[in-house]
């Protein structure tokens, strides 16, 4: 639903009020700089870029993966794990629009991407991540803006409306349009618009609605635009897509990130198999942890050595008598089956 504005709260004693953000309805000249500008939206930054997560003193010398994300996908949280995981290797985020990231893909400029599903199952491998929902965008001052924020709509809501659909749409390649198509005064259609900002603003001006992801509705929000949900509307799934011939070490470690593997689990370069033990050795991951625990069990078998059984295990200690390992602070003064006259 719609995006509420940030509580700024009271400020601070002794705060300098200019320093402050100001509320539209103690500024007034907010509503007129809302009217030259209504895509600006209270206490957002919508040109504020998404970052890679990187610290800032990365070396840009450092081998690097890049990772292609579409519009409206927020990578970020990924791209801190990984730098966490694999601070020798640089991650470098890239924006693409959808229909370019096969081909940035295909041309190496991209090592994975966080793109729009289908693809092409020959040429690429993929992992779902998520499904959006879609909305209806419109003007504030379209008959649908009296509803609740949290009511939907259904394609029936829409059925007399003109839907503007973006050359760059990604809801509607395999599904019908709902509503009617734009025309001009004299009924022939318009040609598609070239963007989803350019079908954002048409939209603005209350002249028909359009029918994006939840993720581009946000994206591209307007002071004079709103938007519900669409119940019987497509979804826009999401997944991590790579070249089929090019799954790499570094493409499997970003596969556990996104999966949710911790680095333990992870079958990629922070994985268990290829971090050094203390003797510097590499660590063998489930092999070797078996192995250890062999050799910490043989040691408690020795004389002298203790606490536990022998390395041997129970069945070579109960299989004849219980001298094998003494317990407790003294031993037994005798085998079981003398114990058998005792009482008598």
């Amino acid at each position: 639903m719609s995006q509420p504005v940030p509580d700024v709260g009271p400020p601070a004693p002794g705060a300098d009020l200019a320093d402050l953000p100001i509320a539209d309805a103690a500024d007034p000249t907010a509503e007129a700089a809302d009217a030259a500008d209504p895509t600006d939206v209270d206490g957002v930054d919508d040109a504020s870029p998404v970052t890679d997560g990187a610290p800032a003193d990365v070396d840009p010398d450092l081998p690097r993966f890049r990772l292609a994300y579409v519009p409206g996908a927020t990578p970020g949280k990924w791209a801190t794990v990984w730098h966490e995981r694999l601070p020798d290797v640089r991650l470098e985020l890239v924006q693409l629009e959808a229909a370019a990231v096969g081909p940035a893909l295909e041309a190496g400029e991209a090592d994975a991407a966080i793109g729009r599903l289908p693809v092409d199952k020959d040429v690429f491998s993929a992992i779902p991540l998520y499904e959006e929902t879609s909305v209806v965008c419109f003007s504030r001052d379209h008959l649908l803006a009296a509803l609740a924020e949290d009511e939907a709509v259904s394609s029936a809501d829409i059925a007399e409306d003109p839907v503007w659909v973006p050359a760059d749409d990604v809801l509607f390649a395999a599904h019908p349009v709902p509503g009617t198509v734009p025309a001009d005064p004299d009924g022939n259609a318009l040609d598609p618009l070239a963007t989803t900002a350019d079908v954002v603003a048409t939209v603005a001006a209350n002249v028909g609605v359009a029918v994006l992801p939840m993720s581009l509705a946000r994206l591209h929000r307007r002071k004079d635009v709103t938007y519900r949900p669409l119940l019987d509307g497509p979804m826009a799934p999401v997944g991590l897509v790579w070249p089929i011939d090019r799954t790499t070490d570094l493409v499997e470690e970003l596969i556990g990130i996104v999966r949710g593997r911790t680095v333990n689990s992870s079958r990629g370069r922070g994985g268990p198999s290829s971090r050094p033990t203390p003797d510097g050795a590499s660590d063998g991951g489930t092999d070797n942890k078996r192995a250890n625990s062999g050799v910490k069990n043989s040691a408690k078998g020795v004389p002298g050595g203790a606490k536990g059984r022998s390395g041997g295990g129970r069945s070579g200690t109960k299989a004849g008598t219980r001298g094998g390992v003494q317990r407790g602070k003294g031993a037994r003064p005798a085998p079981k089956a003398k114990k058998k006259g005792k009482g008598r």
